[in-house]
């Protein structure tokens, strides 16, 4: 197995949970796994130990909890007793705690929380930092695929996350960007706190990739492939640390580990922003 690299998580979101995946990314050095409760129809944890029971305390482990069964499929709730029974439930089905547990897309029910949405974010937390505190998992933090309806909630009675994991790369709006970077200030995150997903948008597959080259961005690095490119310009589309990125292909996965050697110029990343601002501000409200 090659040395392992904490820059890269394999995110399980679209995966199909095989094994050779998992082996694949232990031998790229890629030893850290992001899932969540509700994927695959709300049984990710057990097909994880069923597939690959073995493997996984060769991998560090976060998962999300926000969203649950439902009548009509999932809803989503930041009540903190069902988010504290949630978490114990995933350190059952896992066979062991989670190394981090992520508040799942928080803004979901913040929207219909009114004027109570500080109050019901600052709960939520507390009962993730409770848990940690008991120790159903080693830390806690927020995903939220939209931070903006965080922005003016965070305050000295909302505990800090250790991890806070918001969408990174090209393809994210200014919008997003600004209400991450805020969130990073606001609790005073290290790039090393802050997770990217979703790199690519959806998939390297897509239409815009054949349209664009991302390698604009890369130093001395334009030996890189425009999905290399893209890949490293994540991380910094807000400032991230670390990127998850799923994939049903170890290639592929490998074709990212070895984008890590590039660096991205900073002064055309920031010249991307400014381009970002100004376009948003010409667009009608």
């Amino acid at each position: 197995m090659r040395g392992a690299d904490p820059r890269v998580v394999l995110g399980l979101h679209r995966s199909r949970h095989e094994r050779r995946l998992l082996t694949g990314a232990l031998d790229l050095g890629v030893t850290a796994l992001d899932t969540s409760t509700n994927y695959l129809g709300f049984r990710s944890h057990q097909i994880l130990v069923q597939t690959a029971g073995d493997l996984l305390p060769k991998f560090t482990v976060s998962t999300k909890v926000g969203y649950f069964p439902g009548p009509g499929g999932a809803e989503h709730s930041l009540d903190p007793v069902r988010l504290h029974a949630a978490v114990e439930q995933a350190a059952r089905d896992l066979g062991q705690e989670p190394d981090l547990v992520f508040l799942h897309n928080p803004e979901h029910s913040i929207r219909e929380a009114g004027p109570d949405r500080q109050e019901a974010l600052t709960e939520a937390c507390a009962a993730l930092d409770d848990a940690t505190s008991k120790g159903l998992c080693a830390a806690w933090g927020i995903a939220s695929w939209d931070p903006s309806p965080l922005v003016g909630l965070i305050g000295p009675a909302v505990p800090r996350p250790a991890t806070l994991m918001v969408r990174a790369g090209l393809l994210v709006g200014v919008r997003t960007l600004d209400a991450a970077d805020t969130l990073i200030r606001a609790w005073d995150l290290d790039p090393s706190e802050v997770w990217g997903m979703s790199p690519f948008g959806g998939s390297t597959g897509d239409s815009v990739w054949a349209k664009i080259d991302p390698r604009v961005f890369l130093g001395d690095s334009r030996q890189l492939s425009r999905v290399q490119a893209a890949f490293m310009a994540a991380y910094h589309l807000p400032r991230v640390g670390t990127v998850a990125v799923g994939t049903d292909e170890p290639a592929h996965l490998g074709e990212l580990v070895g984008a890590l050697v590039g660096q991205v110029e900073e002064r055309t990343v920031q010249e991307y922003r400014r381009l970002l601002r100004d376009r948003s501000r010409d667009q009608p409200a």
